[in-house]
C-alpha cells in the first residue's frame, strides 16, 4: 500500500544543507529525446532537464555538455541604467532565464561549479549573440539541448543517475500496542508490515514481550529481503520505542537503529521523519562511511608492498589503469580543480580509461577527511583487480 508520493528528491530538497556533497544521484526532472537524429553514431536529438546534486555529477556534465549545445538555465545579467554621473549606481544583477549556445567548458578554479560559456540565443532580445557564462553549481536546474546524443553520452547519463550510494531504508514507527513499518524508495514510502497488540488496553510485563517478539520478528525478514546493509530507524511518541530498542539490543545485537522521537505512528509519522530531514542526514552518513572504509582499505593494501593491490600517484596509476586493473578510481576534488592544465588533463584521460574499462570512478570532497587525506597522499589512487607486480 503506497501512502504518499513523498520522494527521496524532495527528501534532498528538506536537507540539502546538512548533508552537502553526499547527497544521492542526479535528478532527471523531464526528457524529450526522439529517434533519427542527423548525423551517423548518434543515438537520439532532444533535450534533457536535470539538477546536479554532488560533484561528481558535475564532472559527468563537464563531459556531457560539448561545444555546439544548447544550455538553458536562469542565470544573472546586469541590468544598466542611465545614472547621474556624479552619483553614479552599481549596476544591479537580476535573474533572467537564457538559452547560450556553447562554446567552452570547464571547472572554476577552487570553485565547486562548472563554468559554461557560449554565445546568448535567447532570453535578451537586446543581447542576442553577446558572450556569457552560466555557473552551474550543485541544485541548479539546467537543460540540455543535443542535435546529436551518442551513446556514451546516454550511457554517462545513466550511470550519473545510477543510485550506487543509496541503502535500504526501514522506518520503524511504534507506540503502544502497535507498530507500523515502512521502507523508504525514491517515489515514497511502502507500508512492509503492521503488528497490533491487545486492543483497548494497556499491555504489560509478558504480553508486552509477546509484542515485542513479533515486531523484531518482522522486522527481521525486512532486513533479510532487503539485504545486511539495510538502515534502521525506530521512531514513536513516548517511552516505548526506548523499551523496544532494548528489547532488541538483548535478542538481536547485531541490529543497530538510531532512535527519534515523532508525534505519531504510521503515515503521519513516515512524513515527519521524511520532512525533518533524517534520512539525508543517514544516507549523508553512510556515504560518508563508505569512503571511510575504501580509503583504509586502500592503506591496507598500500602496507603490504609489492603484494597489495592497489596503486597511488598519477603515474602508477595511469600505468595500472592503462592494463585494466583498476576497479575502484579515487580522486580528490582539488585535483581536478588544479591550475596545472597538463596534470588536470593527465587525470580527465585516467578518469576516462577507467570509465571505458567499467572501472568505478569516485571524486571525494576535500571538505570531509577521506578526501582530505587523499588529496594528501598524491590526489589519485586506486584499488586494483589484480596485482600487476605478479
Amino acid at each position: 500500500m503506497l501512502f504518499y508520493a513523498y520522494s527521496a528528491s524532495d527528501l534532498r530538497k528538506e536537507n540539502n544543507k546538512s548533508a552537502g556533497d553526499f547527497q544521492r544521484e542526479m535528478r532527471i526532472l523531464s526528457s524529450d529525446m526522439t529517434e533519427g537524429a542527423p548525423a551517423e553514431g548518434c543515438e537520439k536529438r532532444g533535450e534533457v532537464t536535470l539538477i546536479a546534486e554532488t560533484l561528481d555529477d558535475l564532472w559527468h556534465l563537464r563531459h556531457l555538455i560539448e561545444p555546439g549545445d544548447i544550455v538553458v538555465a536562469v542565470t544573472y545579467r546586469s541590468e544598466e541604467r542611465r545614472v547621474d554621473r556624479i552619483r553614479p549606481k552599481k549596476a544591479e544583477k537580476k535573474p533572467v532565464k537564457l538559452s547560450i549556445r556553447v562554446k567552452e567548458v570547464e571547472f572554476q578554479k577552487f570553485s565547486r561549479r562548472l563554468r559554461v560559456k557560449g554565445i546568448i540565443e535567447h532570453g535578451l532580445e537586446d543581447e542576442t549573440g553577446s558572450h556569457h557564462t552560466i555557473n552551474v553549481e550543485t541544485q541548479m536546474k539546467i537543460t540540455i539541448i543535443k542535435e546529436c546524443w551518442k551513446k556514451h553520452h546516454i550511457a554517462r547519463l545513466n550511470r550519473a543517475t545510477e543510485r550506487g550510494y543509496e541503502v535500504p531504508v526501514i522506518l520503524l514507527t511504534i507506540e503502544e500496542g502497535e507498530a507500523v513499518a515502512g521502507m523508504l524508495h525514491q517515489y515514497g514510502v511502502d507500508e512492509i508490515f503492521s503488528v497490533k497488540g491487545s486492543s483497548g488496553k494497556r499491555i504489560a510485563g509478558e504480553t508486552r514481550k509477546e509484542f515485542f517478539g513479533e515486531v523484531l520478528s518482522q522486522l527481521k525478514q525486512a532486513i533479510a529481503s532487503s539485504g545486511e546493509h539495510t538502515s534502521v530507524i525506530v521512531a514513536g511518541p513516548g517511552f516505548i520505542k526506548d523499551e523496544f530498542l532494548a528489547f532488541m539490543r538483548e535478542r538481536a545485537p547485531e541490529i543497530t537503529a538510531r532512535k527519534e522521537n515523532i508525534s505519531s505512528i504510521g503515515t503521519s509519522g513516515f512524513l515527519e521523519l521524511l520532512k525533518r530531514g533524517i534520512l539525508g542526514k543517514m544516507i549523508a552518513e553512510e556515504r560518508l562511511s563508505r569512503e571511510i572504509r575504501m580509503f583504509d582499505k586502500l592503506l591496507e593494501e598500500i602496507s603490504k608492498g609489492d603484494r597489495g593491490k592497489a596503486a597511488y600517484g598519477i603515474d602508477d596509476v595511469e600505468r595500472c589503469v592503462k592494463l585494466g586493473a583498476v576497479e575502484t578510481l579515487l580522486l580528490s576534488d582539488d585535483i581536478l580543480m588544479s591550475d596545472d592544465e597538463t596534470l588536470r588533463k593527465r587525470v580527465e584521460n585516467i578518469m576516462h580509461i577507467a570509465e571505458q574499462t567499467k572501472s568505478e570512478v569516485i571524486i571525494l570532497s576535500t571538505e570531509f577527511e577521506p578526501g582530505k587525506r587523499l588529496s594528501r597522499l598524491c590526489g589519485v589512487a586506486a584499488l586494483l583487480r589484480f596485482n600487476v607486480n605478479d
